[in-house]
């Protein structure tokens, strides 16, 4: 709880049993934690089993894999369900430290923006970290196109580590999003689309064997959707385009990156 803000964490899970523990443990030591929701994605190892050993763990399991962006859908569903104000989506693969959860947390319930990214290229964290070179290159890469397109100055679009307010889930038509990778992207645009302010916090992060990620022709397949929805965000607020995630009427109150400057 902070400030009478119940704050819960959701864990989108796909075979993360060999580190869901530790992330579980310093998710708990924050002390800001009221809830942790774990959906599993139809793993092929242990992790439910793991997850259901684990105190104060609401455990959900997808029957069969519905992707990334699925298990998403389904965590922000339960938080909401779970009367979340402010809701933190970690990995359960412990690329990314939980003791960042109560800055996040401190952003949000204290009305700074309703939207915070650990961001693992503020500080040079990413190459620090073992993030492969050509990740590093595309996703600098991307970003630049991105901001042009989306009118933001984000240091990045791609962190699996992100914190929101209730006020932000309840106002995204989520469920019209990609079940694929791309709904990170997606979800990000709309959230700039609708006016709301997105803060960043540097997050150290570490790249080992048992981390999450997706292979090459997954990359380019994610690229390629990020910049698609870019470019339906560009035409859609020059009146060019009708867009399903991008509503005309809610295009009137365009927002900034937090990191943006007025003007």
């Amino acid at each position: 709880m902070y400030r009478d803000q119940k704050v819960v964490v959701v864990m989108p899970a796909y075979n993360a049993a060999k580190t869901l523990r530790q992330t579980y443990a310093e998710v708990r030591e924050q002390g800001v934690v009221d809830q942790i929701i774990l959906v599993d994605d139809n793993s092929r190892d242990e992790t439910v089993a793991v997850a259901r050993q684990l105190e104060g763990v609401l455990v959900h399991v997808h029957e069969v894999n519905k992707g990334y962006g699925g298990n998403q859908k389904t965590c922000y569903r339960l938080a909401l369900a779970a009367a979340a104000d402010i809701v933190i989506m970690i990995h359960p693969d412990y690329q990314y430290t939980p003791r960042l959860i109560p800055a996040m947390v401190s952003i949000i319930g204290n009305g700074l923006h309703p939207c915070v990214l650990g961001s693992r290229i503020l500080g040079g964290y990413a190459l620090r970290g073992g993030m492969p070179i050509w990740k590093y290159v595309a996703n600098r890469g991307l970003t630049l196109v991105e901001n042009i397109l989306l009118g933001a100055k984000l240091s990045e679009y791609h962190t699996g580590y992100r914190a929101f307010s209730r006020a932000i889930l309840e106002k995204l038509d989520l469920q019209g999003n990609s079940d694929d990778f791309v709904f990170d992207n997606q979800m990000l645009a709309q959230i700039l689309w609708h006016g709301f302010t997105i803060a960043e916090v540097s997050c150290p992060t570490k790249y080992f064997p048992e981390a999450s990620s997706i292979n090459l022709r997954r990359s380019i397949k994610y690229g390629c959707g990020c910049l698609a929805t870019g470019l339906q965000y560009r035409l859609s607020k020059m009146g060019v385009l009708r867009s399903r995630l991008f509503p005309r009427m809610a295009g009137k109150a365009q927002g900034r990156s937090a990191l943006a400057p007025p003007g």
